[in-house]
């Protein structure tokens, strides 16, 4: 068993900005020479997450507008006494996703769903520069 960890780099616009990262997913795990295992892809940040969904822009707008009613960006947040921050929705609707996701892969190829894609998503309030870890665990 060998583990491999690289990392790819994302910008972002902020404000539930949802990215289609599985091209680099799958383009990093080509190179580190694994077969088969997992795939571990992890965002260092208390206001990103990963997660799967069907990226299309319709099921995009949808899962904004959900977050949107779960976590609303005009509310009031104790963070803000905190650190004068107003970003509080931005780590709430982050934790509920969470920061991580593994993938199987076979033959070197991420084992995905046919409208499956592997997103990250950026809820802080301004637009970014992220580096996101991968870790691949196999043979």
């Amino acid at each position: 068993m060998r583990v491999i960890t690289s990392h790819i780099n994302v910008s972002t616009k902020g404000n539930t900005d949802i990215i289609d990262i599985t091209e680099k997913v799958q383009a990093a795990l080509k190179k580190c020479g694994l077969k088969e295992g997992s795939a571990l892809i992890f965002v260092p940040g208390s206001t990103g997450a990963l997660t799967t969904i069907e990226y299309e822009p319709n099921l995009i707008k949808d899962t904004k507008d959900l977050f949107e009613k779960i976590a609303p960006s005009a509310a009031q947040y104790a963070h803000r006494f905190t650190w004068n921050d107003d970003n509080g929705h931005s780590h709430l609707r982050a934790s509920i996703l969470g920061p991580s996701l593994v993938v199987p892969f076979i033959d070197c190829t991420l084992v995905l769903g046919t409208w499956q894609q592997i997103v990250f998503a950026d809820f802080d309030t301004t637009g970014r520069k992220r580096r996101l870890i991968l870790q691949f665990t196999g043979t």
